[in-house]
């Protein structure tokens, strides 16, 4: 299974769900690019569990990847990134966008900054997020939320990098480019 950019192609949305094997994959497509590997971590660590999740993620990364924490500022940590020899990797948008309104940020805001920045990178760059609205309607007002800004964040996201997998069981499904039988 090739994860390989092609020659045209400088963005990706990697999708999934929790424990899909996203990350893993998108971890790959980065290291395949040849550039020198850039993770961006969204992720805060407020218990035990996110603390092993964390853990488990820097191990098996090792050390070849250069890192940034950064939970809420993701376009300045992005562009932070040296430019000519890099390839990013943000994992996740969905923990970016849980920080942003545990904050009481302005998610459209956010996403529009997002959105202008991705066109404008000189390096490859990759994204991580869930897929969260396949299941039940939630049954509050802040996980319908939720559920609204992840969903319109992946489909604005989806408009405009070059490329669009998705991952369930540990398999890739592509969805862009959508290659058609001619």
């Amino acid at each position: 299974m090739s994860v390989l950019f092609t020659p045209e192609q400088n963005s990706a949305l990697i999708l999934g769900g929790a424990r899909s094997g996203k990350s893993t994959y998108a971890e790959k497509m980065v290291l395949a690019c040849g550039n020198a590997p850039h993770y961006v971590a969204t992720s805060q660590i407020f218990d035990d569990e996110m603390k092993q999740r964390v853990h488990q993620h820097q191990k098996r990364r090792g050390t070849q990847w250069s890192v940034t924490e950064e939970p809420l500022n993701l376009c300045e940590a992005i562009e932070a990134v040296p430019t000519s020899s890099s390839a990013i990797l943000v994992d996740c948008l969905t923990l970016w966008l849980s920080n942003l309104m545990h904050h009481d940020r302005n998610v459209d805001v956010e996403t529009s900054q997002l959105l202008e920045l991705i066109p404008r990178l000189g390096q490859p760059i990759v994204f991580v997020s869930n897929e969260v609205g396949m299941g039940i309607v939630p049954e509050n007002a802040l996980a319908r939320a939720f559920r609204d800004h992840q969903g319109r964040l992946n489909q604005s996201l989806a408009a405009i990098v070059d490329r669009v997998d998705f991952i369930a069981a540990g398999l890739p499904l592509n969805l862009k480019p959508q290659r058609t039988i001619q």
